[in-house]
């Protein structure tokens, strides 16, 4: 690596809206997130499914339209 023109690798604290403090690297040294692994829907398993099926039937429906 050339010396110099690197930004400073410094540790950093990123604070989630939930409440949730992870330690890690960074060139920033505070970053706020509104959403992190501990509360994301996915990840917590509390996620929605979208009914699609439901969906293309009704729009099938409405214009008239055969499988």
């Amino acid at each position: 690596m050339k010396e110099g023109i690197h930004p400073e690798y410094k540790n950093a604290t990123i604070n989630c809206a939930c409440g949730s403090v992870v330690q890690t690297r960074s060139t920033v040294g505070t970053i706020h997130v509104d959403i992190c692994s501990s509360c994301h829907p996915f990840y917590t398993g509390k996620q929605k499914l979208v009914d699609a099926a439901g969906r293309v039937e009704k729009f099938r429906k409405k214009y008239g339209l055969k499988n």
